[in-house]
Parts: C-alpha cells; structure tokens; sequence
C-alpha cells in the first residue's frame, strides 16, 4: 500500500476561522471531485487504488486532537410562506393548510360513497335491530353525571352518525391494485399526498432537521402491523417523518406498509434505512441542512451521500455496519475514554459511559465538553453527544403533544384510525406554525379557538329541543342553597313561581300538582322555585 497516499487526520488547518472558508468543486454529474487542501480526497472513478485509499479510517490522537470537519455553507434560507403574521387570526393559519379544497375533496368523495353504500346499507339496519349490543355514546349522554351540552347543542347524535358512516376519501370504483401509485393506502391517499404537499409549501424548515419513528396504537389485524417495544404503544402503524428537530414541525412522512411502501425509485438500489431518509430529504438536498439520525438510519455509506449533497449529519451508529473500522467495535475503552477515526469529512467515534457509545458525524471531532449533571457533578462528554440528545428530539415532541389529546377511538374502521391520525399529526403542525411565527398561545388555548371560529363559521347552536331528562339532578339534594325571595314587578306585586317538587308529584285523579311559592335560590343557574311553608307536601321540607 502507498503510504502517502492514505489522508494524514490533521492535514487540514486547525486555524480555521469560518466553515464558508472551505472550497468543494462539484462536476458535472453532481459529485465532490476535491474539497479544498483542508480536506483532499479523491473520489473520482479513475483509479480503483485512489478509491480504496480514500475510505480507510485513521486514529485520531484523542489527547491532542485536530480541529473539527467544517460544515458546509447553509444556503437555504428559513421562512414561512405566508402574508400574514402573529396578529392575524387563528383561522387564516388554519385555512392556509386546510382550505376549501381539501374540504371540497372530501365532500365530493363522502357524496359519491354514499351513493355506493345506501343499498347496502339497509339489511345492515335491520341486523342491528335483531342483534342488539350495549353502546357508550358518552358525549351525547344525558344524564348530569357526565352531561356535556355542547355536542348536543351544536349536531345531534344521529346526524353526526349518518356522517361519520359515509366519511370516505377515494373512488372505490376506479381503484386498480396494479396501477395505483400507494395500494395499500389507497382508502386515505389522496388526503395524506395533499396534505404532505400543503406543509412542504408552507414552511422552510431550520437547517436542523430530524429523521425518526412514530407509532399509532392499532392492535386489530393488518399485515403490516409493527411491534416496537421502546414505543409506548408497541403495537401499531409505523410511521417515518422529518421534523424540525427545535419545534417538532411535521415536513413530511411515510407510513410503513412492508414491501409496498413508497420510496423515490432513484435510490431502490439503497437499503431501506437510507431509502427513508433519501426519500424524505429530497426536496432539502444541497442546501445546506444537517440532520440527525439514530443507528437505525446512521452508516457511512449514507454520510458519503449526503456529503456530495452538500448536507450534514451526525447521530449514533451501529458499529457492525459496512464501513465501519472493526477496531471500533473490538478495541476496549475505560469509562470516560473515547477513541476516533476518521476518513476525509466522515469521522466515527466511540465513547465509554455505562455502555459504549458510537457515533458518526460530518461535522464533529472527538472534542469533551463539561457539563453538570443533575447532582451537581462535572463530567466530560463529547460535544457531539450533547448536540444529539439537543436537535434528535423533534418526532419526540410531536408525540408529546399528540398524546396530551388522544383522538383515535377504539371503534371504527382502520383507515378512519390512519386518517385521524394524519389529520392531528398535521394539526399540530398547524399549531406549532403559528408559534413559529410569533403566535403565543398555548396548544390548548389553540386547538378550543380553533373549536369556537370553526362553531362560528360551520356550525350554528340551537336550542334545547326534545322532552327534558327523565333522570332527576342528583346534586339538587346536596349541594348548597341560599333562600331568597322573588322581587316584586310593576304587574305583580307578591309574585310567585311553580314549585318543582310538588309538580312531580299526582293526586288521587292523576293529575300533577300545582303549587306556587314565592322563594328560589340564586346559585342555581336555572333559578327553579321550591317552596319552603307549611302547606307544602312535606311539612317543614325545603323542595326546589
């Protein structure tokens, strides 16, 4: 082997003042040919000698380390495509994600499914009233236990069934197996492509970005269901997405269907792993952006990709990976000692804590930082592993947020259980674009002024219709009642009101009785009367 041929891991200035100092010159066909002396390299496919050469790992002396790799030049430039700002309402942000024509969809493809689905419909009826089964309509509920007025003010139960039934978002008729870009999510696709479109167009996202898992709860049966065990569902619908590693912000995603799962076709020559990543950070390649991986996804072979896009990355890696120098794996460390190598801008690292930790990065050195643990102890960590644990959380914070308000019921068919999904995932996009842009309500505060502007505009609340509960207020008997008496009026000058108790009850001839009484009690916002005199029903009693 030529010696002087192999990359010396500090030949490149450890004075370097700016990362835009560095030069790369790019060909034609998209590749690096050579970075500039700080980084000299040959990846060009003229000598096979000059290649092999080019991918072998140095040690780096970790006492005494050279300056870190630079990052490239950040030439994207991060913003939200909107006209309007913070002041502005809640609803524009909401409509320029979720506007007329995504409703328009949906109407259209509701309308055509029911058409479809009436005939059949009806024996389905009549099963039901033959085979009868407990049901637990809670928000409709009258009883005062767990009454909630709202939802039967706004829509009744039985029209917001009829809907719910015939929700649909594709053409059943014109659907093809061999000829449909995305089978086996062809119930929800055109509501999942239009949606991913939407959020790409809004936002620019920072220049760091995450890649990580996320998973619905679904235990019913479907092929493609996963079992994670580190998840807190384990059970369900793996999904794969890109976010803003500092707000969580939702730029893309791809649902996990086993073999059939849609990736760019230009990098099927991949493995998945790197296809998932190809696939959604292709619109944001040579650009600038870095991103942060898992061991999952992380490997050398995907850190020479993105180098020749011109994008960054770091995270934790698998030291039995292709590539990797097996001395990284087998060579042993004491707790607190970190060993590196590095090959051109690709350096990959191993650090003892309570277990060994690998990491690969384009811009980090084997560089120990102190930090302060929560027992106000210092340690040394690598700088890497402390920027990690800071920009790898962004899928984390969307699930967070996602889990504070838990929408997906256990009923109902499974592609409503993915659309549901969808549709909060993006929904708290919505949320964290508005605070992205100045906006400082909470997600709570959001989502209720979302509920009352949608009221506003759809909705219009009515009034109680229908004969009153049969079930008697519990907290009538024991909550606190303060007597007062009705004030007098220009017509009447000793007025009197119906008395509740008495008129609950019948005399001999069936007929309910009547008795009036001048008393009531204020804290009760329906202020009944309730009589409080001897010639009531009960003597000496309080009934109201």
């Amino acid at each position: 082997m030529d010696e002087s041929k192999i990359i010396p891991i500090n030949d490149y200035d450890s004075d370097l003042e700016s990362e835009t100092d560095s030069e790369i010159s790019i060909n034609d066909s998209g590749s690096i040919d050579s970075f500039s002396d700080d980084f000299d390299f040959d990846i060009s496919d003229d000598e096979n000698d000059d290649l092999s050469q080019a991918r072998n790992f140095n040690e780096i002396d970790c006492n005494n380390p050279s300056a870190p790799p630079p990052r490239f030049a950040f030439t994207n430039t991060p913003e939200i495509h909107l006209d309007f700002d913070a002041s502005s309402g809640k609803m524009q942000y909401y409509e320029a994600l979720i506007d007329n024509n995504l409703i328009d969809l949906i109407v259209h493809e509701t309308n055509r499914y029911a058409e479809q689905t009436i005939g059949s419909s009806i024996p389905r009826r009549h099963s039901r009233g033959i085979v009868k089964k407990p049901t637990n309509e809670q928000y409709w509920s009258k009883r005062h236990s767990i009454s909630t007025p709202f939802f039967s003010k706004v829509m009744s139960y039985r029209r917001f069934n009829l809907i719910y039934r015939f929700l649909h978002f594709s053409d059943n008729e014109t659907f093809v197996t061999e000829t449909h870009e995305f089978p086996k999510l062809s119930k929800i696709w055109p509501v999942l492509k239009y949606l991913t479109i939407c959020f790409k167009e809004v936002v620019t996202p920072d220049r760091d970005v995450t890649i990580d898992e996320s998973l619905m709860l679904f235990k019913g049966r479907l092929g493609w269901k996963q079992y994670m065990p580190l998840k807190r569902s384990r059970f369900g619908i793996k999904s794969y997405m890109l976010c803003e590693s500092k707000s969580g912000y939702v730029w893309s995603l791809i649902i996990y269907t086993g073999k059939g799962t849609l990736f760019d076709e230009k990098y099927k020559h991949m493995c998945m792993s790197s296809q998932v990543v190809m696939t959604l950070r292709e619109p944001l390649l040579n650009k600038g952006h870095c991103l942060t991986t898992d061991n999952f996804y992380s490997s050398p072979e995907l850190a020479d990709i993105l180098i020749q896009s011109l994008t960054d990355m770091y995270g934790t890696l698998k030291p039995r990976r292709k590539d990797v120098p097996k001395k990284l794996l087998s060579k042993k460390i004491d707790k607190g000692q970190i060993i590196a190598y590095l090959r051109g801008k690709v350096c990959v690292m191993k650090w003892m804590d309570k277990k060994a930790v690998c990491l690969i990065s384009t811009i980090h050195n084997p560089e120990m930082v102190q930090v302060q643990s929560h027992k106000n102890e210092i340690r040394r960590k690598p700088k890497a592993v402390m920027e990690y644990n800071n920009t790898m959380g962004g899928v984390d914070r969307l699930d967070q947020h996602l889990t504070n308000y838990p929408l997906i019921k256990k009923r109902g068919k499974k592609y409503y259980k993915k659309y549901s999904f969808i549709y909060w995932t993006y929904v708290c996009g919505i949320v964290l674009c508005c605070t992205k842009n100045g906006g400082k309500d909470s997600h709570l505060q959001f989502r209720m002024d979302i509920v009352d502007c949608l009221i506003e505009r759809y909705g219009e609340v009515s009034g109680k219709k229908g004969r009153p509960a049969l079930q008697p207020n519990p907290m009538r008997l024991t909550e606190r009642h303060f007597l007062e008496v009705i004030a007098p009026s220009e017509k009447k000058l000793r007025p009197a009101r119906k008395c509740y108790a008495c008129s609950l009850k019948k005399n001999d001839n069936g007929k309910r009785i009547r008795k009036e009484t001048r008393y009531f009690c204020q804290t009760v916002s329906y202020q009944i009367g309730f009589v409080i005199i001897k010639n009531c029903c009960n003597k000496g009693n309080i009934y109201w």
